[in-house]
């Protein structure tokens, strides 16, 4: 079967960023944000391996719960889109703030 990729609605921007994962059936497993758009993020869980159609509530360190479906999973990496969209000062602040890329 050929898995048809579509173009991202906006561009994922590299960030290192502590998060709390939770599943619908209540585990919970602390992991990394890699990158993030408004729209999704791509994330590392340590302890649990999610599923395609999963639905998560993220905890970004310092913020509140981020509700989505998991889209892919490779390994221990998840693609998750949120239900909603992020505001996009708020996605420039978490990139300013913890940005992966060296100063």
């Amino acid at each position: 079967m050929t898995r048809i990729m579509l173009p991202r609605r906006s561009v994922r921007r590299p960030v290192l960023m502590a998060v709390q994962c939770r599943t619908q059936s209540g585990l919970r497993d602390n992991g990394e944000i890699s990158d993030i758009s408004a729209e999704g993020c791509c994330m590392r869980t340590r302890g649990i391996y999610l599923r395609v159609g999963a639905r998560v509530v993220l905890r970004p360190e310092g913020m509140e719960g981020l509700t989505g479906i998991v889209r892919w999973v490779r390994s221990d990496l998840s693609g998750v889109e949120f239900d909603r969209p992020m505001y996009g000062p708020v996605v420039d602040h978490i990139v300013a703030t913890h940005s992966s890329r060296a100063a």
